[in-house]
Order: structure tokens, then sequence, then C-alpha cells
């Protein structure tokens, strides 16, 4: 197991120390170790069924580790109380996968849901907003009044990428940003992405098994195997990792220590 330590003089903006989570008899995280820094972009690798949609889930609170800690901003987040939860959840923002927007809501209610329901905002602020965040993703205001069935694959996961950013929030996730694109589209995304993120000052947390998207969204990379973080760096040290499994997966082998059968899966 490797935790990525903070630097010196700071304090880890997320840490997670030996969480634990199992479903009956399949033990899915066996102690993760993770720190991300304040105003950087982390990025967790993996394959499918490592682990990396349950960790998300255990930073989010949509799921109880079964032991160990989640900090965010030093206070532990496992076990918070309702209203301590939904005051922890205002620091986030969220692009989910395939976008998971309402279909019954105009866009622009799309993009500034948490302002309307968390903040109460009034609807005429609201959707000042949301417009600007939606030209911040390079949508125009038309777009706004449209519904997201009229909308293509990435114009949706702009939208997304939009009610993402909408509130400010401090940290920002990403499950698989570019998941269902094309290469150019994908990587218009990964543009926006890097963008607004350096625009707002938020620490990210993304997962995906994209390797073009991480390489171009991350500060930091770990990988997740079988439960655990076996290792974590700088993105610029991805290639000489010194780890098989590492070496294996970024490049997209067939050969090497992760077999077939255990659901590899690289881009």
């Amino acid at each position: 197991m490797m935790m990525k330590p903070a630097s010196a003089g700071t304090n880890p903006k997320i840490q997670l120390s030996n969480v634990t989570k199992g479903f009956g008899s399949k033990h899915v995280l066996n102690g993760v170790n993770l720190a991300v820094e304040p105003g950087k972009s982390m990025v967790i690798i993996g394959g499918s069924g490592s682990g990396k949609s349950v960790t998300l889930k255990c930073i989010l609170g949509l799921i109880h580790p079964d032991s160990g800690s989640v900090l965010v901003d030093g206070m532990e987040t496992v076990g918070l109380k309702r209203k301590e939860r939904d005051d922890l959840m205002k620091k986030f923002g969220m692009l989910f996968q395939g976008a998971a927007l309402f279909d019954s809501l105009p866009v622009w209610e799309n993009v500034s849901f948490a302002l309307l329901h968390a903040q109460k905002m009034n609807r005429e602020q609201a959707r000042e907003i949301a417009i600007e965040k939606l030209r911040r993703v390079g949508l125009m205001p038309q777009v706004a009044d449209l519904f997201p069935a009229e909308l293509s694959g990435g114009m949706q996961k702009r939208v997304g990428l939009a009610r993402a950013i909408a509130a400010e929030p401090e940290i920002i996730f990403f499950d698989e940003p570019t998941t269902g694109l094309d290469p150019i589209m994908a990587d218009v995304i990964n543009d926006l992405i890097v963008e607004n993120v350096k625009e707002l000052g938020a620490t990210t947390l993304s997962i995906t098994h994209d390797m073009a998207s991480a390489r171009k969204i991350a500060d930091d990379v770990a990988m997740i195997y079988e439960g655990e973080i076996i290792w974590c760096g700088p993105v610029a040290d991805l290639d000489h990792s010194g780890n098989a499994y590492v070496d294996q997966f970024i490049h997209g082998r067939a050969d090497g220590p992760i077999t077939k059968h255990q659901n590899f899966a690289a881009a």
C-alpha cells in the first residue's frame, strides 16, 4: 500500500486512511490510502472492478466504509450526521459518468440545480449564473432553454461540467469524464476541465480508465488494483513508475501481471 504524502507545510484536502469496503463475501476495498493536496488534480486509474467508483462513493458518503478514515479539510466524514453531511456536500461539485442530467428539466435548471435547491437562490439569478457557466464550457445562451434529449452526447457532457462548476465548489469529482465520447470531443472536454478547474482553483479527484484523459487533466496519478493503491506519483513519472502493473495498464497490454479474468480494461 502506498499513500502520497502532502507537501511540506500543507494538509491534504482529502485523505483516506486504511479504507475498507465489502459487499457480502466480496472485498472491494482492502485498505485504501490516498492524500490529495489542495488545488491539485488527482486521477485514480484502474480496470473495471478495481474499486475506483467505490472509493469515490466512500468520499462522497454515498457508501459507508466498513472501516478506515476519510478526512476532508481535516474533518472526519465517516459517520457524519445528516445535517453535517449536507453542509459538507456544499464543498463538492460532480461531473457524473454520462452527465446524468435531469430529462424533465431545461438545461439552465440542470446547471443551476444546486443553486436553486441547496442555496435557495432566486430563479432569475440562478438562470444568469447558469448561462454564464454554459458560456464557460463553450455553449451559447440559446442552449439554456433546451432539454437534455435535444443535445448531443458532447453537449450533454459540457452541460454536466457547467453544473459541476456552477456553485464554484472547493472540490470537484469527475467520474469517467470522457466515457462515450469520440477522441476529438474527449480532448475538448479534457481541455475544458483543465481550464475551468484552474480558474476556480479547485481540488479535483477523477476516476478513469482513459489514459489520454488522465495524462491531460492530472497533476498526480494513483493506480488502484484489487482494492489497494499500488502506486501514486506525479503524472510526469507515470511512464517510468517501476511498477509492472502500472506499466501494463497504461500501455493496454494483454500480457503482464494483470490477467484477463481480472476485468482488465485499459483504454
